[in-house]
C-alpha cells in the first residue's frame, strides 16, 4: 500500500531490497544514491552484451557468452532473467549471488531489476521489500525519455508502451514512491528503509 511522505522512519533492517519501474522513472539514479550507503551491497546481474570501456567483469556486470547464459538457465542457476530490450541481450540475477548477498542479515541486498524480473522473485517468494519508483505521468516519463537523447523515436515508443504495462503492476509491490521531485524520492526511498539521517 502507497503510504506518504509523512510517515514515520522505518527501521533499519538488512535483507533483500529490490527497486524497480519503467525505464525514465529515476530507479537508476536512486539505487545510485542509495549503494553509497555502507549498509548497502549493491546486487551485480549477468548480461551477454559486450562489456563497455571501463567496466570491470564482477563488479558492473557477470559478462557471459549466450552460451553459457542459456546453459545457466537451463542448469537453474538463474532466479530471474529477461531479453530486457528485445534486442538478443540477456540480463538475469544468479541464484548463487542472491543467496550469498542475503545471508548477510545485518545489510541491505540491493537489487534494481526490471519489473517482470521482480515479479518473478515474488512469485519465488523471496522474501523482502519491493519498491516501484513510479513517474509523476506518462507524459512526464515521455519527456524525461526524450530529454536523455539515448533513444530514438521508434525506441521510445516501444519503451512507452512498455511502461504501461509495467505501470500496471505498481501494486503488487510493497511501496510505490512518486518520483516527481528526485531529492524527496530519495528521501522517502531511504526513509522507508531506514536509512535517512
Amino acid at each position: 500500500m502507497m503510504k506518504g511522505t509523512t510517515e514515520l522512519r522505518g527501521e533499519f533492517t538488512g535483507g533483500l531490497v529490490v527497486i524497480s519501474g519503467p525505464s525514465g522513472s529515476g530507479k537508476t539514479t536512486i539505487c545510485k544514491e542509495l549503494r553509497t550507503r555502507n549498509e548497502v551491497t549493491m546486487s551485480v546481474s549477468a548480461t551477454t552484451r559486450k562489456k563497455r570501456p571501463g567496466e570491470i567483469h564482477g563488479k558492473d556486470y557477470f559478462f557471459m557468452t549466450e552460451e553459457d547464459f542459456r546453459a545457466g538457465i537451463a542448469g537453474d542457476e538463474f532466479v530471474e532473467y529477461n531479453e530486457v530490450f528485445a534486442n538478443g541481450v540477456l540480463y538475469g540475477s544468479l541464484r548463487t549471488e542472491l543467496e550469498k548477498g542475503i545471508a548477510d542479515h545485518s545489510r541491505i541486498y540491493l537489487m534494481e531489476i526490471d519489473v517482470r524480473g521482480a515479479l518473478n522473485l515474488k512469485a519465488l517468494d523471496f522474501e523482502g521489500r519491493y519498491i516501484f519508483i513510479r513517474p509523476p505521468s506518462i507524459e512526464e516519463l515521455q519527456r524525461r525519455l526524450e530529454a536523455r537523447h539515448t533513444e530514438a523515436g521508434g525506441e521510445i515508443e516501444k519503451r512507452l508502451a512498455k511502461s504501461k504495462w509495467e505501470l500496471e503492476q505498481a501494486y503488487a509491490y510493497d511501496k510505490i514512491i512518486i518520483n516527481d521531485d528526485l531529492n524527496r524520492a530519495i528521501w522517502e526511498t531511504e526513509n522507508y528503509l531506514g536509512l535517512a539521517p
